[in-house]
C-alpha cells in the first residue's frame, strides 16, 4: 500500500477554475490548469522571446524554452528528450507520423488497429493505409467485459504486418491492455507499434521503453498542461524517416518532424505541468523519481475515488461499461430508457460536469451497442474531492428518480 502526503486541498487552492464552484468530471476531454502553469504562459510571452538561436536573449529564451520542454517531456515519460516531437495536437502528430510511414507501405502490406481506440489512433492510419494500397486489420475487444487482450491482436497479425496501432488506455471506458504483450506480438513480426497514450499519461507513470512502445504519442492538456500534442520515439528511429518540410528548416531530429515555429509560451506551460505534478506528493532526488511517486499518489487517490462511485452505481438502476479489470478512473455509464443527453444536461444544472457523447471513441461506443451517442462518461482528475463525489452520488441519484420528461 503506498503511503502518500495527498493534500487534495492544498492542490485544489492551485487551481483558479474550481471557484467557480463547478464539480469537474470532465477531465478527459481536457483537465483544468493550475495557475503556475498560466504563469509560465504568461512569463515566457512576456519576456524578450524570438526564433531559437543564441546571439540574443531572445533567441536564447527562446532556445531554453524548447530544450526544457523536451527535457520535462522526457523526464515524464522515461523517453530520450532528442526523440520528443512537438506538434499542433496528437491527432496533427499522428496523421503526419501516418503519411511519412505510409510511404513504405505497398499493395500486400498490412496494418492493425483496435475497436477500442480513439479515433485519433485509427483514422490517421486507415487513410495512410488507403493511400498506399495497404490492407486494414482490425483486433476486436470484448463489449461484454471491455476487455481487449494480447490474443486478439496475435490473431490478425501476420509476416506483412508493417503497424500495430493501440491505445494505451481508453478514453471511453478506461480500458487499459496488455500493451507490452502485444507490441512484443507486433515486434516478432517486424512491425512498429504506435501507442496513443492520451488518456493513460494523465493517470500513471509511464515508461515507453517499457510499454514496448516504438511511437508514443499524449496531449499535455489532459495532465494539466496546455493544448498541444507531443510524440516520444527513439531518436535512432526518428533518422531513419523522412517527412514532408519546408527546404530551409533543418533536417536535425527531433526538429525535422516540427513544421513551423514551436509556441514558445505552451511549451513553457508543459515544462510548468510536468513541475507540477511532480510536485503533487513526489519524493526522491530527480525528477523523474518525484513523477513517479507523484503520479502513483494520484492513482492511489483517483483508484479511492472511482471505488466510492462505483459502490454508489451498484445500488442505482444504470448500466456501467467500464468492466476491464485493469482500467483508469473512467466510467462510462447510462440510464436504461433514458436519453443520454438528459441526464448531461440535469447533472450541468446542479453545478456537476460529466458530459456525453462517445468522444471521438466512435468505434468503440458502435463495438458497445452505443452507436454515435454514446453515454454519459465520469472521469477522474488529481483535482477531483469526496466532496465532489458526493455531489455527483447524490445528482445521479436526484436524476434516477426522476420521471422521464
Amino acid at each position: 500500500m503506498l503511503v502518500s502526503t495527498y493534500d487534495v486541498a492544498a492542490l485544489r487552492a492551485q487551481f483558479p477554475a474550481l471557484n467557480a464552484g463547478y464539480a469537474h468530471f470532465d477531465a478527459p476531454g481536457g483537465s483544468l490548469t493550475p495557475q503556475p502553469v498560466a504563469d509560465a504562459v504568461a512569463a515566457a510571452l512576456t519576456a524578450p522571446l524570438a526564433n531559437r538561436g543564441s546571439v540574443t536573449a531572445a533567441e536564447r529564451n527562446a532556445d531554453r524554452i524548447v530544450l526544457d520542454a523536451r527535457g520535462a517531456m522526457a523526464d515524464l515519460l522515461a523517453a530520450d528528450p532528442g526523440g520528443i516531437v512537438f506538434g499542433r495536437s496528437m491527432t496533427a502528430l499522428t496523421f503526419d507520423l501516418g503519411r511519412t510511414l505510409a510511404t513504405g507501405w505497398a499493395p500486400g502490406d498490412e496494418i492493425v488497429v483496435s475497436r477500442l481506440d480513439h479515433d485519433a489512433n485509427i483514422r490517421p492510419w486507415l487513410l495512410a493505409a488507403q493511400a498506399s494500397g495497404a490492407r486494414v486489420r482490425w483486433a476486436e475487444f470484448d463489449p461484454q467485459t471491455g476487455e481487449l487482450s494480447a490474443d486478439a491482436f496475435a490473431a490478425v497479425l501476420s509476416p506483412r504486418t508493417r503497424l500495430v496501432a493501440v491505445t494505451a488506455a481508453s478514453n471511453l471506458i478506461g480500458t487499459r491492455p496488455p500493451v507490452r504483450a502485444i507490441a512484443d506480438l507486433a515486434h516478432e513480426v517486424g512491425a512498429l507499434v504506435h501507442v496513443d497514450g492520451v488518456h493513460l499519461t494523465a493517470h500513471a507513470a509511464v515508461d515507453v521503453d517499457a510499454l514496448g512502445a516504438d511511437f508514443y504519442a499524449c496531449s499535455p492538456y489532459k495532465f494539466l498542461g496546455p493544448h498541444l500534442g507531443v510524440l516520444a520515439a527513439d531518436p535512432a528511429l526518428l533518422e531513419m524517416l523522412r517527412p514532408q518540410k519546408l527546404l530551409p528548416s533543418t533536417d536535425a531530429v527531433p526538429e525535422r518532424f516540427e513544421l513551423g515555429t514551436l509556441p514558445y509560451e505552451l511549451l513553457a506551460g508543459v515544462t510548468a505541468a510536468v513541475d507540477f505534478l511532480a510536485g503533487i506528493a513526489g519524493t526522491g532526488p530527480t525528477r523523474r523519481d518525484r513523477l513517479v511517486t507523484s503520479m502513483a499518489a494520484v492513482e492511489e487517490h483517483e483508484d479511492r475515488l472511482r471505488a466510492r462511485i462505483e459502490a454508489a452505481l451498484a445500488d442505482l438502476p444504470v448500466t456501467v461499461y467500464s468492466r476491464a479489470a485493469h482500467r483508469t478512473p473512467t466510467l462510462l455509464i447510462d440510464v436504461p430508457g433514458r436519453e443520454t443527453a438528459d441526464a448531461y444536461a440535469f447533472l450541468a444544472g446542479r453545478g456537476i460536469n460529466a458530459p456525453a457523447g462517445s468522444f471521438y471513441a466512435l468505434e468503440a461506443s458502435r463495438w458497445l451497442g452505443l452507436g454515435d451517442t454514446g453515454a454519459l462518461r465520469i472521469g477522474l482528475a488529481p483535482y477531483v474531492d469526496d466532496a465532489d463525489v458526493d455531489r455527483l452520488i447524490e445528482g445521479l441519484g436526484e436524476f434516477c428518480q426522476t420521471s422521464p420528461t
